[in-house]
């Protein structure tokens, strides 16, 4: 490490730097606003595909009730599996793109203006 990386007790610039920028109050917004979407989604989405394993696994009959041709209940279920695993996606990035990524930019180009 370079003198010009290290502070005057020793201790890095850039691991200083980062627990400057981690008390930020932006990185305390980005990291509240990660939470307000991850920790609900999350619930939901373990809530869905345990009613899907715990209805495969007890509710035999109920998920072999065909609902036309040769396509039950279940079939379905686990194909909405997929279907909300996309869904999820398709929502994070758009929450991401509107409420996430504006104070990411922010705080990189805080950071790499005082680098400069």
């Amino acid at each position: 490490m370079s003198a010009t990386e290290e502070g005057l007790d020793g201790e890095s610039t850039a691991d200083t730097k980062w627990e400057e920028v981690q008390a930020s109050p932006e990185f305390v917004e980005l990291r509240r606003r990660l939470r307000v979407f991850v920790f609900p989604m999350t619930v939901v989405f373990v809530v869905w595909y345990l009613a899907y394993v715990l209805l495969a696994d007890y509710a035999h009959g109920f998920m072999a009730t065909k609902l036309f041709g040769n396509v039950t209940v279940g079939l379905v279920f686990g194909l909405l599996q997929f279907v909300s695993t996309f869904v999820i996606t398709g929502l994070y990035v758009r929450y991401a793109n509107r409420k996430l990524d504006p104070v990411a930019d922010t705080i990189r180009a805080d950071l790499e203006g005082e680098a400069r």
